[in-house]
């Protein structure tokens, strides 16, 4: 038997970063919901007791390094088994790209593995077996829209944003989050996003809200640290994207689009100088099985 998963990526519509704790990792408060840009894993139950890891990409680890590696090798400790699996990543995400593709592989693993052993593993439970592997692995767990707080793995349900257009552009660069992390200092920052106003505009269906009060205080070191994401925001907006902001720690930056007719200028406009760029439509309902 063979299952499929779909994994897909994330952007952050608000980044606040509060302080440092006392752990090492940073309070954070977030807003995330999915985008239609996924990878797909196919899984197939190994009779000896191995984890294989296979895909398209090359550029990618296949073994222990790999997040989704990570998981089967997790769920197979915490629960005894021992069947083997062989698992198929379709990459489509880009790598090191503050998507959260790496985190939403792990979350397929995970939900997908609780099918092929039939584990009954509720998803709750699934939840806490992701933040074992990364703050994001969690709400990819879950998908669907919601508010984020402490490291990122604490999770509250919220409204889906209304339902748009949303246009992905990835420099050819990556950025190290834990790099970023180390440079920002919450004690610098002028001004935070206003979390109660996005929750707002997102609870009153306001596309326009929900543009206008996109935050992410990671912005300021990467755009400092990498002035093609700083080009990216800028020739979006110049483009007619109606909100622009760069998700997780970048350089991804997204744009929010409500008119289909803008589409072709921001994307033909992108190409002229970056490769990766992806038109795609928020996922505005909940639950991300293939």
């Amino acid at each position: 038997m063979k299952i499929y998963e779909k994994a897909p990526a994330k952007i952050n519509l608000l980044l606040d970063v509060l302080r440092k704790r006392e752990d090492g990792f940073h309070e954070v408060e977030m807003i995330m919901t999915m985008v239609d840009l996924s990878d797909r894993l196919e899984m197939e139950e190994l009779q000896r007791d191995a984890i294989i890891i296979s895909s398209q990409a090359g550029y990618i680890p296949l073994d222990e390094k790999n997040l989704a590696f990570q998981a089967a090798r997790l769920i197979k400790e915490r629960y005894d088994v021992k069947k083997g699996v062989y698992i198929h990543l379709d990459k489509k995400i880009p790598v090191a790209a503050g998507l959260a593709g790496g985190s939403s592989d792990a979350a397929a693993a995970l939900r997908g593995l609780n099918r092929l052993w039939q584990l009954g593993i509720p998803e709750e439970e699934l939840s806490l077996l992701g933040a074992e592997l990364g703050s994001d692995v969690p709400f990819c767990v879950t998908g669907g829209t919601a508010l984020a707080t402490g490291r990122g793995e604490k999770l509250e349900p919220i409204e889906n944003p209304p339902s748009c257009w949303v246009v992905l552009a990835k420099p050819p660069i990556n950025v190290s989050t834990a790099d970023v992390y180390g440079r920002f200092r919450a004690g610098a920052i002028e001004q935070h996003p206003s979390l109660p106003r996005m929750l707002d505009a997102i609870r009153a269906g306001s596309f326009t809200g929900v543009c206008e009060e996109l935050g992410n205080v990671l912005e300021d070191v990467t755009l400092r640290l990498y002035p093609e994401v700083r080009m990216l925001k800028e020739s979006m907006l110049r483009l007619g994207a109606d909100g622009v902001l760069m998700s997780g720690s970048g350089p991804t930056v997204f744009g929010l689009v409500s008119k289909e007719a803008k589409l072709a200028r921001i994307y033909n406009g992108l190409r002229g100088f970056c490769k990766e760029v992806y038109v795609v439509r928020m996922l505005t309902s909940p639950g991300v099985q293939s």
